[in-house]
């Protein structure tokens, strides 16, 4: 590959890549948060069900086994093209590891902490919010930023239904075989999940370095 015409081509469509990648950065992100809004209601709902949860989780992996592009496809006679079809498709992919690794995080927690609690007058929620909440934080945290990396990488495939983001870079490349489109393409989407899983990463290392006080006090 000639070196030369793959640092032009990034020169003269740098405000084409920039675009590209804050339309993805746009995706992952509301995809994300609308992920969170409803797994962590349904993880808290599940704890309280304990028989049904083997149930929604055995649906939710089924729902993330099936393959983006297919699964992009099933939704187009309902959601059509667009960023409706995608976002939903990346919040259905979200669930199964938000959810598996919120539970995960409450059924690891040590009783006797909360059963302390108890014993010192704290209510429910207390106990949730100052006890429960601050040690399963690590866990939550590190289920999102796995989720990330999948949705940044989902997010490209997204391009199918014209979605937009990074994926626009990588099918025009792929479309016309312009191999400098597909490499910028990629550099840009593993860029960003570097950048994302290293700033959670960071915030994962933090909020277990809290817990972990947490616990010596209490100790």
């Amino acid at each position: 590959m000639n070196w030369i015409k793959f640092v032009e081509y990034a020169q003269k469509h740098t405000d084409l890549l920039v675009k590209c990648l804050l339309e993805h950065i746009q995706l992952v992100g509301t995809a994300l948060f609308i992920s969170l809004l409803i797994a962590i209601p349904v993880s808290l709902i599940l704890l309280r069900l304990k028989k049904i949860s083997q149930v929604v989780m055995a649906l939710l992996g089924a729902l993330y086994s099936i393959p983006s592009l297919a699964f992009f496809s099933l939704l187009l006679p309902f959601l059509g093209l667009g960023k409706k079809n995608a976002i939903f498709v990346l919040v259905v992919y979200s669930q199964f590891i938000l959810v598996r690794n919120i539970l995960a995080g409450f059924h690891q927690l040590d009783k006797n902490i909360i059963e302390a609690g108890i014993g010192m007058g704290m209510t429910k929620f207390t106990i949730f919010t100052g006890v429960q909440l601050p040690l399963v934080l690590p866990v939550l945290i590190g289920g999102i930023r796995i989720a990330a990396i999948v949705t940044i990488g989902s997010a490209t495939i997204a391009q199918t239904v014209n979605a937009g983001g990074l994926g626009k870079v990588l099918f025009d490349g792929l479309s016309s075989m312009n191999y400098i489109k597909m490499i910028w393409g990629t550099v840009y989407t593993a860029g960003l999940a570097l950048v994302v899983n290293w700033a959670l990463s960071r915030l994962e290392i933090y909020s277990l370095k809290r817990a972990e006080g947490r616990l010596g006090n209490a100790g």
